[in-house]
């Protein structure tokens, strides 16, 4: 008999394990910077290093609507301390744009001021997208069960509250999410489109979607995803307005639900796996096109469509994906590493930290899966986390949501 509470709560634990085991080689696409930073690959948990050879965190763009916020009575300062490390309307970047990295084409400081993206953290400690999965288990904790407006005021009251995070890492889903708040956006209606800007259909949308549909995993048989994924949904929708995100919940859910309820792991990674189509265009020729383009912001808003909604049938091979954060290559890449690790939590993860890219979101929706396929965890991942004691309270509660 399966204990299925035991293997969502190793669902939760595996979310902030790949995510913290992931956070110091995040973003590294060159494999071979990440073998040489970390003696041969990451094995564990590890400070941010600076500099980040690849690092193009300086310069993003952040920019609400100051007067109006003002006007509104809304508070806009996302970055506060870490403002220095973005483009703002509201600050002054100090740190010049100098180079372009020659893999995503990006423009990029000098070496010596390429920050980290999580820099300051140190090895167990959690980055911001699995710090937001914690504001939402806060808020079912405050409501006594699933409410979008629960969650939405924890959103922007942890964001905007000063010294309430260390990482200095914004994706471009909260940064564009802001920027419509400050304009006076209802809240539920201030996600941006995948269609304005394609980074919104990343791995990050996947990780508290995934999470809500474990408050609806019960069927009159048993486990059941059908109602879940319709939970999913909705959630996704309050921070990433995207069909590409969408269409990969719509795999996960179920394959979430079914590892869940105790089925065979390998079984139901090749189902999934079989389910999908993958990108007509190879990871290796869209980071080609993102070079000669000066980077994907240089790609016309049509070729990007096509470059991102064209599937075909073909085999799942790890290496015919892009290690970026869109879910159209991430989730065939997640399960094919998981199939070709045959489930095996620790090296199934490791897999995915060392080929970098978008590895930090990536891999926590994977420690979810993962997580989900076995009844016990590896003792010294889940000692090592830098917040263990705090998180598992909170995973307690959400557990007793649970129906």
């Amino acid at each position: 008999m399966v204990d299925r509470n035991r293997r969502i709560r190793n669902a939760l634990w595996g979310l902030f394990i790949g995510d913290a085991l992931a956070m110091p080689a995040h973003w590294y696409y060159k494999q071979e910077n990440i073998r040489r930073e970390f003696d041969g690959g990451v094995s564990g948990y590890a400070d941010a290093p600076h500099p980040h050879p690849e690092s193009f965190m300086v310069g993003m763009a952040y920019r609400p609507d100051v007067e109006s916020a003002n006007k509104l009575g809304r508070p806009y300062d996302i970055l506060h301390e870490h403002a220095r490390f973005y483009d703002t309307s509201y600050g002054s970047l100090d740190i010049e744009l100098a180079d372009r990295e020659s893999e995503h084409g990006n423009a990029v400081p000098r070496a010596e001021d390429r920050y980290h993206y999580h820099h300051g953290l140190k090895a167990g400690e959690n980055t911001l997208g699995a710090h937001l999965a914690r504001v939402l288990m806060r808020s079912v904790a405050q409501a006594g069960r699933y409410e979008p407006d629960a969650f939405l005021k924890g959103f922007v009251e942890y964001l905007t509250t000063p010294n309430a995070k260390r990482d200095p890492y914004c994706e471009i889903y909260v940064r564009r999410w802001f920027e419509n708040y400050s304009r006076g956006w209802p809240l539920h209606a201030c996600a941006e489109e995948q269609r304005n800007v394609w980074s919104i259909g990343s791995h990050g949308g996947m990780i508290r979607p995934l999470m809500v549909s474990l408050l609806y995993s019960t069927g009159s048989e048993g486990p059941s995803g059908y109602q879940g994924l319709g939970f999913a949904i909705e959630h996704q929708n309050l921070t990433h307005r995207s069909e590409n995100v969408a269409a990969a919940l719509g795999a996960a859910v179920p394959l979430l639900h079914e590892l869940i309820g105790g089925a065979e792991p390998a079984d139901a990674i090749r189902r999934t796996i079989d389910s999908l189509r993958v990108p007509k265009v190879t990871g290796n020729r869209l980071f080609e096109l993102y070079r000669s383009h000066g980077g994907p912001g240089g790609i016309p808003h049509d070729e990007m469509w096509r470059l991102h909604t064209e599937l075909v049938d073909e085999p799942v091979d790890a290496q015919r994906f892009a290690s970026a954060c869109y879910t159209e290559h991430g989730l065939p890449l997640m399960l094919a590493l998981a199939r070709d690790n045959e489930a095996e939590f620790r090296a199934t993860l490791l897999a995915s930290v060392n080929l970098g890219g978008d590895n930090v979101h990536r891999t926590a929706v994977l420690g979810m899966l993962m997580g989900a396929a076995h009844d016990e965890l590896p003792g010294e991942l889940l000692d090592g986390l830098a917040d263990a004691s705090a998180i598992g309270e909170e995973i307690e509660v959400l557990i007793a949501a649970v129906p």
